[in-house]
C-alpha cells in the first residue's frame, strides 16, 4: 500500500478524534492521540514523498482542524450532553425583579383594547379602561383603531392591531357625561337622606 494512503488515513483519524475530544470528555487522552495522529501524517507525508507533500500535508491540517473544532463546538450545545453541561442563557424576563407593576402588564397578553392615539410605532393603548404606554409589532396603527396585547417586553406592552375575525373590545369613553350613570359607581339619588 502507498505510504501517502497511510498519511491520508491518519490525517482523517487525528481530525476526528479532535471532534471527538469536544465531545467526549476525555481529560485530554483522545486530544493527545489526535496530535499524535496529526503529527504522524505529517512525518510519513515528509519522509516518503518529500518536502512538498510535507509541506501540503501540513498547510491541510493547519486549515482543516480549526474547521473542524470551530464546527465541532458550534454543534456541541445542540446535543444531549452539551445541553446538560451548558447553562441556558435567561431571559430579559428571567432577569428583571417581579414587582407588581410588571405582574399586572403579563395579565394584559391576549387582550383587546384601543389604540389611544396614532402608533407609530409607540403610543398609549387603553385596555380594560386603563391606559398604558405600549409599541405596535412593527406597523402603525391609527387612533381608535383596535388592538391585541402581544407580549410584554420590560415595562412596554407590544400590541398589533386586532384582525376582522376577532373579537372587538367594548370601547370605554373618556367623556364623564356620555356614560351611564351606572357605570360611574354613584350611589343612588332617590333618597338623600338615607
Amino acid at each position: 500500500m502507498d505510504p501517502l494512503v497511510w498519511s491520508v488515513l491518519l490525517l482523517f483519524i487525528g481530525v476526528a478524534l479532535v471532534c471527538v475530544e469536544v465531545f467526549v470528555p476525555s481529560g485530554g487522552v483522545l486530544g493527545f492521540l489526535s496530535i499524535a495522529s496529526l503529527m504522524a501524517g505529517i512525518v510519513l507525508a515528509f519522509y516518503h514523498r518529500g518536502p512538498e507533500a510535507g509541506f501540503i500535508f501540513l498547510a491541510i491540517t493547519a486549515v482543516v482542524v480549526p474547521i473542524a473544532i470551530v464546527l465541532a463546538f458550534r454543534y456541541w450545545p445542540k446535543t444531549p450532553m452539551g445541553r446538560r453541561l451548558l447553562l441556558q442563557v435567561p431571559t430579559s424576563t428571567d432577569v428583571l425583579p417581579d414587582s407588581p407593576r410588571r405582574q399586572q402588564l403579563r395579565e394584559l397578553v391576549g387582550r383587546a383594547g384601543v389604540a389611544r392615539c396614532l402608533m407609530m410605532p409607540s403610543g398609549a393603548v387603553v385596555v380594560d379602561g386603563k391606559t398604558f404606554d405600549a409599541i405596535s409589532e412593527g406597523v402603525s396603527i391609527e387612533e381608535g383603531q383596535p388592538i391585541k396585547v402581544i407580549k410584554v417586553s420590560g415595562s412596554r406592552v407590544v400590541v398589533r392591531p386586532l384582525d376582522e375575525d376577532e373579537e372587538q373590545p367594548a370601547v370605554a369613553s373618556d367623556d364623564v357625561l356620555s356614560q351611564p350613570i351606572e357605570s360611574l359607581g354613584l350611589d343612588s339619588l332617590e333618597d338623600p337622606l338615607a
